[in-house]
């Protein structure tokens, strides 16, 4: 399980971020990305549920950063997600990304967010298109910081278990 680079400020990993979730992001060996997140009462939508648009981010990213291993920079152009049941606050979930097909320019992905018990709280499909080398050395040079930071050996730990529990269903 390898970690992915971060960023300093993106929503999602930016290590700098003030507001940010500061998450790690992890290639699974088989082409699918993984995050764990621990949704807190500042990510409330309804009171106790985690908001939606914070679900719609995590599955956005997770299955965009199926790209990240083969070194292509995309942006989203479509995401259409759905919503099986709340997701509670104060309990860990898992987001799962995978990619369904990659052409020259465009990338289709789906994605999960699974419950501490393995349960399918949302999922989502998702299309990304192919950034061209002038925009991505653009977006890459004004990022200045795209490293892998290696997260705490407990909290490793704990992704890697919950995956390991969740897939094994």
């Amino acid at each position: 399980m390898n970690v992915q680079p971060s960023s300093r400020q993106c929503f999602l990993c930016g290590v700098e971020n003030p507001i940010g979730l500061k998450l790690s992001f992890y290639e699974l060996g088989d082409g699918r990305v993984a995050t764990r997140f621990l949704p807190q009462q500042r990510h409330q939508g309804y009171p106790g549920v985690l908001h939606g648009g914070i679900a719609s981010a995590l599955l956005d990213e997770t299955i965009g950063r199926t790209l990240t291993p083969l070194g292509i920079w995309a942006m989203t152009v479509e995401l259409n997600v759905r919503y099986h049941k709340p997701i509670p606050l104060r309990e860990p979930v898992i987001v799962i990304g995978e990619m369904v097909r990659l052409r020259s320019r465009m990338m289709e992905g789906k994605g999960e967010i699974r419950l501490n018990d393995g349960s399918i709280a949302a999922s989502a499909q998702a299309r990304y298109v192919r950034l061209t080398a002038q925009q991505t050395d653009t977006y890459r040079s004004e990022l200045g910081y795209w490293d892998v930071i290696e997260d705490d050996q407990a909290s490793r730990i704990e992704t890697e278990r919950a995956l390991q529990r969740i897939l094994e269903e």
